[in-house]
Parts: C-alpha cells; sequence; structure tokens
C-alpha cells in the first residue's frame, strides 16, 4: 500500500478538554449559568489553502458564551484526513492555543480534529487545511467495458412500460402547489420492482422546467418540494429503496436496522446485481417520469441531491442525456478506491475494511464510482461541500471534480461538515432554480 508522504510533529497527533475544576462566573443577577462550549480549530490561513510544503498552524480555542474558557483540557489529532492519529492532551491556560500541524508533501487536505469534556459533555471541533486540491488525481481504475455495461443497462429500460401510478394527497395541496404520491416499475435483474416518491407541480396552468430531487443516504419518509413547486418547477423527489415513502416512522426505523443494514455493501462481489444497479436504472426513469409530465416546458431537465444524492445526481445526469444541469452537494461514492492507497475515499467507506478488499468486490465499485460518471458529464454542474467533511472526505469529493470536462462551478463553506447550515441550504435552492433557468 503507498503512503502519502506528510511531514508533521509525531508528539502532535490528537487533542480532548475537560475542564478542570474550573468555575465559570455567574452574573449577579442570576442563580446559576449553563452555556453550550464550542471548540473551534482553525488553520493559519483566512482561506485555508495551502502549497504543497508549506507549513500549517492551527489554533484551538474553546468558548463559551463567545470566551475563552480557561484551563480546559483538549485533546487533538493531525493528520491527513480519516488517517489522523492518537491524542495528545493539553491544558489550555487562557482557553486557548496555537499547535504546529506540519505540511503535505501530495496534494490533499491535514486535519485537527479536538474534543473536550465539559460536565460529563463531550464536545468537538476541527479544522481542516487544502493543500493544492486543484491538483488531486483519481485513484479508481475506469473499465475498458464500462460505457459498454451501462448500455446494455439502460436498453432494459427501452421497452419497459412505465406504469406509472399518480394519486393527488389533497391535504398536502396547498393554492399554489399540487402533491402527488407516484410509483413507477424499474427492473431489477428479471425482476419488476417499484420506485416510489413524490411530485409537485405548480397549481396554475402553464409549462415548467423539471427537476429530479434524489436522495441522501438512509431509510427514511418523504414528502415532496413543494417550495421549489411554488417557485416554478415541477419536482419528483424519490425514494430509492422500492417502499412507499409515507410510511409511519417506525417502518423505516425497523428496515434501517435490518433488512437494508448498510445496503451500499449488497452484493458488492457481483456488478451485474450490485444494489446501486437498480437505484442508477431508477434514477433515470424518474426523469421519464418528468419528461412525460404534460406541464413541462420540453427544454429544462435538472437533476439535484446532496451527499448519496450528490452521487445519484451525478450519475443519472451522465446517464441521461436529456438532463441539461446538474446540482449536486457533497457528493458521496467519490474515489472509493482511495484507501487502497494510504488516502481518503468516499462515503460509503467499504474499501477501508479488509472484508470489502476483495478484488471482485474492488471491480465492481469501479462501475458504481461517482468518479467514473464524472468524467462523462454532458451538462453543467454546480458543485458544493466544506472542507471539514468527515463522511465524504474532500479528497475523494475533488478527485470526482478534477476530472470534469463540461461547465462547472465549485461552492466552498470551509468550515463545513456534512451537516449544512441554513446559508448553505438557502444557496442550494438558489443554484437549482438558476441551474432551471429561473432568475
Amino acid at each position: 500500500m503507498n503512503r502519502i508522504p506528510i511531514a508533521f510533529p509525531l508528539f502532535l497527533l490528537t487533542f480532548c478538554s475537560t475542564l478542570t475544576g474550573q468555575t465559570l462566573p455567574v452574573p449577579a443577577s442570576a442563580d446559576a449559568r449553563v452555556g453550550s462550549p464550542q471548540v473551534v480549530v482553525t488553520p493559519d490561513r483566512l482561506d485555508w489553502s495551502y502549497r504543497t510544503g508549506d507549513p500549517v498552524a492551527f489554533t484551538i480555542t474553546v468558548l463559551m458564551d463567545g470566551q475563552p474558557v480557561p484551563d480546559a483540557e483538549v485533546s487533538f489529532r493531525v493528520g491527513p484526513e480519516r488517517f489522523e492519529g492518537g491524542p495528545v492532551k493539553e491544558v489550555l491556560e487562557n482557553g486557548s492555543i496555537t499547535i504546529p500541524g506540519g505540511t503535505m508533501q501530495n496534494p490533499g487536505f491535514l486535519r485537527c480534529m479536538a474534543e473536550t469534556t465539559i460536565d460529563g459533555e463531550t464536545y468537538e471541533g476541527l479544522g481542516t487545511a487544502a493543500f493544492e486540491p486543484e491538483n488531486i488525481t483519481p485513484t479508481q481504475v475506469e473499465p475498458d467495458d464500462f460505457d459498454k455495461f451501462w448500455e446494455e443497462s439502460l436498453a432494459v429500460l427501452k421497452d419497459l412500460p412505465l406504469d406509472l401510478h399518480q394519486t393527488l394527497v389533497p391535504e398536502q395541496c396547498t393554492p399554489e402547489v399540487n402533491v402527488y404520491l407516484v410509483d413507477y416499475q424499474v427492473p431489477a435483474k428479471g425482476k419488476m420492482t417499484r420506485f416510489y416518491g413524490v411530485l409537485t407541480e405548480p397549481a396554475k396552468p402553464g409549462k415548467y422546467p423539471a427537476v429530479l430531487r434524489v436522495p441522501g443516504a438512509g431509510v427514511r419518509s418523504y414528502w415532496g418540494e413543494k417550495s421549489l413547486s411554488a417557485k416554478g418547477l415541477i419536482v419528483l423527489q424519490v425514494g430509492i429503496h422500492g417502499i412507499p415513502v409515507q410510511l409511519p416512522g417506525t417502518v423505516y426505523d425497523d428496515l434501517r436496522a435490518t433488512a437494508l443494514n448498510y445496503y451500499p455493501s449488497f452484493n458488492l462481489d457481483n456488478r451485474e446485481l450490485y444494489y446501486y444497479q437498480r437505484v442508477y436504472l431508477g434514477c433515470v426513469r424518474g426523469n421519464d417520469v418528468l419528461v412525460n409530465h404534460p406541464m413541462w416546458d420540453g427544454e429544462n431537465l435538472v437533476v439535484a441531491g446532496g451527499s448519496q444524492g450528490g452521487q445519484l445526481s451525478i450519475v443519472t445526469s451522465a446517464l441521461d442525456p436529456r438532463v441539461t444541469g446538474t446540482v449536486t452537494n457533497y457528493p458521496a461514492y467519490c474515489d472509493v478506491t482511495g484507501y487502497l492507497h494510504g488516502r481518503a475515499g468516499g462515503w460509503p467507506h467499504l474499501l477501508g475494511k479488509e472484508e470489502f478488499q476483495d478484488p471482485a468486490m474492488i471491480r465492481t465499485t469501479s462501475y458504481y464510482d461517482t468518479l467514473n460518471f464524472a468524467r462523462r458529464l454532458h451538462a453543467p454542474i454546480s458543485c458544493a461541500w466544506g472542507f471539514n467533511d468527515t463522511t465524504c472526505p474532500p479528497t475523494s469529493m475533488y478527485a470526482a471534480y478534477n476530472v470534469i470536462t463540461v461547465p462547472k462551478k465549485l461552492t466552498i463553506q470551509l468550515d463545513m461538515g456534512h451537516r449544512s447550515s441554513e446559508e448553505f441550504n438557502r444557496r442550494y435552492s438558489e443554484r437549482i432554480l438558476e441551474m432551471a433557468g429561473i432568475d
């Protein structure tokens, strides 16, 4: 296994904090005080960006109510993302410390993770320095028969009836938006299964752009995208697991814990039967629903999603020439073979575990890796993510982004992890509207 050369002090490996007997002052007007401690970790450059070989320093601060917490004990780790070392503890006399983080000799991301324990509760923070991410190259291979495999897979859809069922849900409609539960037929290696979802459309007659909203990972209910439809979009939000999307929550809880637990690993040793085979085809079929909608404008078809939905948006767009634009947030399943080369791979981190490093499993990932679909995009794409994402490591996402040849735009929120901020979500909706041609 090849390891990325890293230069940083071996003793700087991790950092956790306990408030060691320190009592914060209580205002004279009150009897007691509570707060929400924060652990803030920041690289020493405003854009968190470095050239390979440049040194980076991280400042770690424990705050409560905007003030540094004196005598907090912290534990920190420093290293390439998902390869951070073991912990070192330190007491912060003034609530803050700056440590040397070393450097990286190859493009990638160097991360400092810190935590503190106050009143029995643990609080975490992290900061991530980028080293020439625009020069990150893939580790995933591209099979010689990749295009043939997907042409043959898609050919099954050509003569298969959509068999669309669409039911108006009056109690979920608004004066501006109609809401329907939908399901349609999807093949799964000789068997017929179904995709379920929620379609929302403007109540006012007219012609409108269409958006396929593909889901993040997990097993859950879906309730449609009424806010987008109120702004003039036909939106189909789909689930991928072949179950209705508005069942009692306990049903999804049970499936998540049993039959669908860790579904991205199902049949990984067989490219024909792998779980995402049916999923990718089902997403393309979702576009069939939209282009056959009587209110579609006949021109604009956008696919949008985040995390697993970012994966599915890129895949669907690459497989379907009708797509005119893609909006993706922190895409999953990018360059998943990174772990075989000593660096972070994309969610679901299968190849970081020996049990999934069988040659047949590794080969299967090459037919489903988001990166190999990113090479084949034919329409503009808008991407967004954060440097602090621990679920979809930025190394993996940049590996995919860097092979895209169509017009592309990347928006970064430096400190964001895998949970988006209100501002990020607002901008996400704006990006979808822009891509759909709505000012």
